[in-house]
């Protein structure tokens, strides 16, 4: 006669423990591809430069993973040296003027743009790439990309750039603004395996609300009062007081020795 093998409890408990095991172990391998992985998530942020004392982020927490990952947030502070930058998510008709601007002025600047920015204003795209300017990876759709999978952030990051490269017929793309400033280890890291540095900033102030507009002057003196050796000057194109105050905020930083210069002549990373 068959008889049924019956676990102990013993063997039963054993059981059990190895099941719950094996569940915490694939919830830590899940969470080691989105928003638990080690290193984040953070929103980038820094103590501004007054005064012309140098800017910091030794109170913020993600120092050393920028360290780590070779992520940019100021250059050689030794040197009066800019390096221009701004956001092109969307465009508010303000991008063309400025792109009129650098090129009176003789400025290299670097725009990171969307997915949505390329299919929308190719022309200004193409022009970007003519006038000698440089144009980084803003990521597809701009998402959060802490929380999404690494497989993601890959096609987010390929898609902009093969969209790029055929506009422009430009083969590299080097830089990578994260969209928001939120980052974790993990998405610097993926990202530098793309092949991408990511590029944080140095100055910077609430500029991204069309609807919040203040005049050009409000711009050019957040701007000027926090510049400093080395610095990445974040600028978004929206911004009507930005473009006002572009030629004034350039004439002024030269009359104080600076220079700009484009983003790939960044030699020495500061932290």
């Amino acid at each position: 006669m068959y008889k049924r093998n019956r676990l102990r409890p013993q063997a039963w408990l054993s059981l059990l423990a190895s099941l719950v095991l094996m569940l915490s172990v694939a919830g830590t391998a899940m969470a080691s591809d989105s928003i638990g992985a080690p290193g984040g998530p953070f929103h980038f942020g820094f103590k501004k430069s007054v005064g012309g004392s140098l800017p910091s982020i030794r109170e913020e927490g993600f120092q050393p993973i920028l360290e780590e990952h070779g992520a940019i947030f100021l250059g050689d502070t030794k040197q009066r040296e800019l390096y221009l930058t701004f956001d092109n998510g969307y465009e508010n008709g303000y991008t063309s003027r400025i792109l009129d601007v650098l090129k009176e002025k003789g400025v290299p600047a670097i725009f990171f743009v969307t997915g949505h920015y390329v299919k929308d204003k190719p022309d200004l795209v193409k022009r970007m790439a003519a006038d000698g300017h440089l144009i980084g990876n803003h990521s597809w759709s701009h998402p959060d990309m802490s929380v999404i999978p690494s497989t993601q952030i890959q096609t987010e990051l390929a898609k902009v750039k093969t969209a790029v490269t055929e506009l422009t017929g430009q083969q590299e793309m080097q830089y990578l603004r994260p969209p928001r400033g939120i980052f974790n280890s993990r998405v610097l890291a993926v990202s530098k395996e793309q092949g991408y540095t990511s590029v944080f900033w140095s100055v910077a102030y609430r500029d991204w609300e069309p609807n919040a507009q203040r005049g050009w002057r409000y711009a050019y003196d957040n701007v000027m009062k926090q510049l400093h050796p080395g610095a990445v000057i974040l600028l978004h194109s929206v911004s009507k007081d930005n473009t006002e105050a572009l030629p004034q905020i350039i004439d002024a930083a030269r009359q104080q020795g600076y220079t700009f210069k484009p983003l790939n002549e960044l030699e020495t990373k500061s932290y």
